[in-house]
């Protein structure tokens, strides 16, 4: 293989979860910019839709597809249309998240807890199986989890948060370890602090912005166009060596 072919990925299809905008839009415009076939999923299809025609207007090949990933109804429906009409995965995104609590730890109440773990870590967990399921029997599949720099450093008033992607890291490295047999790849994405809705109370706090700001060495937060780079790394052939691996993406943040 040349190398400009290692990061091509022509003819494989991509499902990116949590799509529909910031660092999951960027994921999918990416892959889709480099050959994939782009699933664009999030719990709501009208949003997804507008980063797939977005694609498509680009010149890329794309769909919108709901799915709630803190739904075990819903995924499973999800990978029996992408069975039915592809009739395989070859890349899942895992990229949806939620983050309902930002407080105390102390204060933190059973529903947050719950919602909290239902998306990030069963959600991730279960959209893994399944996946997984369908690769074993291709012999080959990536699968590339989002979690958080908060996996390496609890964030300040984001224990549950924080919590559920430390979970996510191990997880990566289980399914890594089991599925690598099977020619199936699992990595994880660490992002620093970036721009996104998803991450607006961290940026609508000036205080907690300015301290934030202060520990990056690069002196700047990130845009979400900044990870995408990295998954395109951790899904292509240019990292066909590489699992079970935390790519931090932080500007130096936990240095």
């Amino acid at each position: 293989m040349d190398n400009k072919s290692l990061f091509d990925l022509s003819g494989r299809i991509a499902l990116v979860t949590g799509a529909s905008r910031g660092i999951g839009a960027a994921i999918a415009e990416l892959l889709a910019a480099y050959g994939a076939h782009v699933i664009v999923a999030s719990r709501k299809a009208e949003g997804c839709q507008t980063v797939a025609e977005q694609i498509i207007d680009n010149g890329g090949s794309a769909e919108a597809m709901a799915c709630h990933v803190g739904d075990l109804e819903a995924i499973q429906a999800t990978f029996e249309q992408i069975q039915a009409k592809h009739g395989r995965l070859d890349i899942l995104v895992n990229n949806a998240a939620t983050n309902p609590y930002f407080g105390h730890i102390l204060d933190t109440d059973l529903n947050a807890f719950n919602k909290t773990m239902e998306v990030n870590l069963r959600g991730y967990f279960f959209m893994s199986v399944t996946a997984g399921r369908m690769m074993r029997e291709q012999g080959h599949g990536v699968i590339l989890n989002t979690a958080s720099v908060n996996a390496l450093q609890p964030g300040e008033m984001q224990g549950i948060y924080s919590i559920s992607k430390a979970a996510v890291v191990s997880m990566t490295k289980a399914f890594a370890k089991e599925c690598a047999p099977l020619g199936i790849r699992c990595n994880a994405l660490l992002p620093g602090f970036t721009k996104t809705q998803f991450a607006g109370a961290l940026f609508n706090n000036d205080k907690i912005y300015q301290q934030l700001i202060a520990r990056i060495p690069m002196g700047r937060h990130a845009v979400p166009s900044e990870m995408a780079g990295a998954v395109l790394y951790l899904v292509s052939d240019a990292s066909s060596y590489t699992t079970g691996e935390t790519l931090v993406v932080d500007g130096g943040l936990t240095l």
